[in-house]
């Protein structure tokens, strides 16, 4: 039945890439606003139809961004001093700070519980919001990048408030909004309830807020990230209430990094370049996905062979291959939502939530994120093949050059040094290892998964480690900051340069880029930097954990 579920998934991302990516390209490639689109642009003071160039449209970003930090942050430090704030009192600074860094770099990571931390209006004008347009984006700076690709001897790259306002609107807001319907019918809660009226529905004290559950489970799966309402994520039954309904969160935090390859194709012209690229995530998500639940299923360690079954840490009603299943489609993606206690794992298990992660999250990746990043590895790759045969290596078109391999050296470069140089700090001072809650090998994955996690902004998180607290709560902070937006800028400065050259014709040099040799060398050059990378951090937990075992 875990191959069936698997499968099933599978047949509908193939229904749903071509019509999805198609609406997408007319989206991003139309030539009229609506009336909302109108009103947000004469409300920001915004030329819709003034193009950008990659520093202005970078500047854009971060603008908007700064703005959203300090929005969420000034919220939830006023929190009791504003509506429908429940009575909760402040959210403490370092949580306030934490927080606001985690949903607007689209990473999401929680160190509170959310059901007794804010109020409706922290959680929906504040949180949700950021759901929305965090998502919307990655997928603005993804596009600018397909557009250096795409135009020739260009100085701009569109119009990010364009382009983040149609993310929005035309493609997460609906897609939301279906996806809401589908988890209200199937048994998520959404209600609109105080603290003081659940207790007295259930007759006695209880802790949970009530709230708009089922809206913003969606938003979180659709933008990927894993901001749930209630800590326990995906595992809660207000949140994820059957089997079917656990199919189908998964299939929305597949369903638009899965389509954009198509987008990307369309785009260029040459729709053959997108299935490339899609083939290259497709191999790399199957392969983990099928390891991932061969290590659970087959259950290698102490406890569950004895037991029959590695089943700690996860919910019955999913049992070991969808939560694997889960747990993998999470950790490809920038998603971080759970339905399982990746803590509890196998050690091998632990290890491939740990190694998606680490592959820079581009199979299929986050909503953008995992586009633009698989086009840069695309990038490496053409400049490694071009050093074999001795020539000039070329993408699209494009040559890739000193700059631009200096720019896509520097993005792969970040998250590996923020992983490794927090981890090291994180063991080497007593503020870090006080937080630990396990010792030896299981212990350092805890840690080197927070900091993979933070850094790649995924959200999820191993567990055994106290991460709230004010070091780790500002650490983590840097990590998801530094980490998002480093690599932002490097995209679109490697999307001005590509976009200011002119096409080079294609010779009998070129190495063509839509077929399955250039596939297997992505996926090669992939795997090779990820391994050569984290191999010897690898080797201190989840192997040292499995070998001893």
């Amino acid at each position: 039945m875990g191959w069936i579920f698997v499968a099933s998934l599978v047949i509908a991302l193939a229904l749903v890439h071509r019509p999805l990516g198609d609406y997408m390209h007319r989206v991003y490639t139309a030539t009229r606003h609506t009336v909302v689109e109108r009103f947000l642009y004469r409300l920001l003071g915004v030329q819709p139809d003034t193009e950008q160039r990659w520093g202005v449209y970078a500047r854009g970003v971060l603008a908007f961004s700064i703005i959203s930090l300090l929005v969420l942050y000034g919220l939830q430090r006023l929190q009791d001093k504003i509506f429908l704030s429940l009575g909760f009192a402040p959210v403490p600074d370092h949580i306030a700070w934490n927080t606001a860094v985690s949903f607007v770099t689209n990473t999401n990571w929680q160190a509170y519980s959310g059901e007794s931390t804010m109020g409706h209006l922290v959680q929906m004008s504040g949180l949700a919001v950021q759901n929305f347009v965090s998502a919307a984006v990655g997928m603005a700076v993804a596009i600018a990048l397909v557009r250096g690709f795409a135009r020739r001897g260009s100085d701009t790259l569109g119009n990010f408030w364009v382009d983040l306002v149609r993310g929005t609107i035309r493609i997460l807001l609906p897609l939301a909004f279906v996806g809401a319907l589908v988890l209200v019918a199937g048994g998520s809660v959404q209600n609109f309830v105080g603290p003081h009226e659940i207790t007295a529905l259930t007759g006695g004290t209880h802790n949970l807020t009530g709230g708009p559950v089922a809206s913003q489970e969606v938003i979180k799966e659709l933008g990927t990230n894993g901001g749930g309402f209630y800590n326990t994520n995906s595992a809660h039954p207000f949140e994820n209430a059957t089997s079917w309904t656990n199919w189908f969160e998964i299939f929305l935090i597949l369903l638009i990094p899965f389509a954009l390859p198509r987008t990307f194709g369309k785009l260029v012209g040459q729709p053959r370049q997108g299935y490339a690229i899609l083939a290259v995530m497709g191999i790399i998500a199957l392969t983990s996905i099928t390891l991932t639940n061969v290590f659970e299923l087959g259950g290698d360690a102490t406890v569950p062979q004895a037991v029959g079954a590695a089943m700690e840490g996860k919910d019955v009603r999913f049992g070991v291959a969808n939560s694997a299943t889960f747990a993998a489609a999470t950790t490809l993606t920038s998603t971080g939502a759970v339905n399982s206690f990746h803590d509890s794992y196998t050690p091998f298990g632990g290890m491939m939530t740990l190694f998606n992660m680490m592959l820079g999250e581009v199979a299929p990746g986050g909503v953008g994120t995992g586009l633009y990043g698989m086009l840069v590895l695309a990038v490496i790759t053409v400049f490694v093949a071009g050093l074999m045969v001795g020539r000039t290596p070329e993408y699209l078109g494009k040559k890739i050059g000193s700059r631009e391999i200096k720019l896509a050296s520097m993005y792969f470069l970040v998250t590996p040094i923020l992983v490794l140089v927090g981890t090291a700090v994180a063991m080497g001072n007593e503020a870090g290892l006080a937080a630990m809650l396990n010792t030896g090998p299981h212990g350092f994955s805890e840690i080197l998964y927070a900091f993979t996690s933070a850094s790649n902004n995924n959200g999820s998180a191993f567990g055994g480690v106290t991460v709230n607290t004010p070091w780790y709560d500002v650490a983590l902070g840097l990590c998801m900051l530094l980490g998002r937006f480093l690599p932002i800028i490097f995209v679109l400065a490697l999307a001005g340069s590509l976009a200011r050259q002119k096409p080079v014709p294609e010779s009998a040099g070129t190495l063509p880029t839509h077929r399955p040799q250039f596939v297997g060398m992505v996926v090669g050059v992939t795997i090779i930097l990820v391994a050569l990378t984290f191999l010897p951090a690898l080797a201190l937990g989840p192997l040292a954990e499995g070998l001893l075992s």
